[in-house]
């Protein structure tokens, strides 16, 4: 099969030939439709390096994915040969970004004939982490107000919209040009990051940046409220509040969840480029705005 792979840190992804993976107990084989990745996971220790430690390169990078069941491992329940499906791979296995690749039946959720492909391989990560930055770590209820760093992006954009449905108050930041984007997902104000100090005190900050932002952040949280980031260890703590660093973790309920809001227009997935598989080596290289799927096959 074709799969993208890389062999250090150093090397640039390249498209190659690789066997057929084999579906282990409780594994699915996916024919791979769509998959989406991100650019920083090369710098990832789990892109190099299994479970127990062990040099697994040349790794395939990308771990979203949607497609269709083509295998069962042994013991493997919930899910049927043809099924159309999108989620999660595994971090210490290899990805998605190749023809199949082998999964954790938990790690995926059944997707609705009505939602193409490439929307659904766009949805486990960035929704899976703007809900769980919310709302698992965060806590937010309806009538508090939390902050959103990159609001226009594929995780911002998302928790844009989820906190606006759970009738909180949200303010987003981002580029001068992000604003009409932002405050057209449903944010009620917008500030540029040189601003963050008018803003005043919120109750989550809900951070995908890390560095400077991350540290001024912890002044805008008041009493009792939640920093919450996703880019680094937060160096600097609210002083009467918690701080909060997570990875994002599989959920199939979540994920179910999630693109049933697809389905009923609550819920907008902001897809940026779509490229062949072929062209990703160079999407590696280059930052685009938005999320990039790589379509991988046509068609179910």
């Amino acid at each position: 099969m074709r799969a993208i792979t890389v062999r250090d840190r150093t090397a640039e992804p390249a498209l190659t030939e690789l066997p057929h993976p084999h579906a282990a107990e409780n594994d699915v084989v996916v024919r791979v439709h769509a998959a989406a990745f991100t650019p920083g996971e090369l710098t990832w220790p789990a892109t190099w390096t299994d479970r127990a430690g062990r040099d697994r390169t040349p790794s395939v990078p990308g771990h979203e994915l949607s497609g269709v069941v083509t295998e069962l491992g042994y013991g493997t329940t919930g899910l049927t040969v043809g099924q159309r499906v999108f989620g999660l791979a595994d971090w210490t296995r290899d990805g998605t970004l190749a023809d199949y690749v082998a999964v954790e039946a938990r790690n995926l959720a059944p997707l609705p004939a009505d939602v193409d492909h490439v929307t659904a391989s766009a949805l486990p990560i960035s929704g899976l982490t703007a809900w769980q930055a919310l709302f698992d770590h965060g806590g937010l209820t309806a009538g508090r107000t939390v902050l959103i760093h990159g609001a226009a992006g594929s995780v911002g954009s998302l928790a844009v919209q989820l906190a606006r449905q759970a009738g909180a108050r949200v303010i987003g930041t981002g580029r001068p040009a992000d604003r009409d984007t932002v405050l057209g997902l449903g944010a009620s104000a917008f500030f540029e990051p040189s601003r963050l100090e008018e803003i005043g005190e919120v109750d989550l900050v809900l951070d995908v940046l890390g560095g400077e932002i991350l540290d001024r952040s912890a002044a805008l949280v008041r009493a009792g409220g939640t920093l919450v980031t996703i880019a680094e260890p937060p160096r600097v703590r609210p002083k009467d509040g918690r701080a909060v660093f997570f990875v994002v973790e599989p959920d199939r309920v979540r994920l179910a969840d999630l693109v049933q809001r697809v389905r009923d227009g609550r819920l907008e997935v902001r897809v940026g480029a779509v490229r062949p598989l072929e062209e990703v080596p160079a999407e590696f290289a280059q930052r685009t705005r938005g999320k990039t799927v790589i379509r991988v096959a046509d068609g179910d």
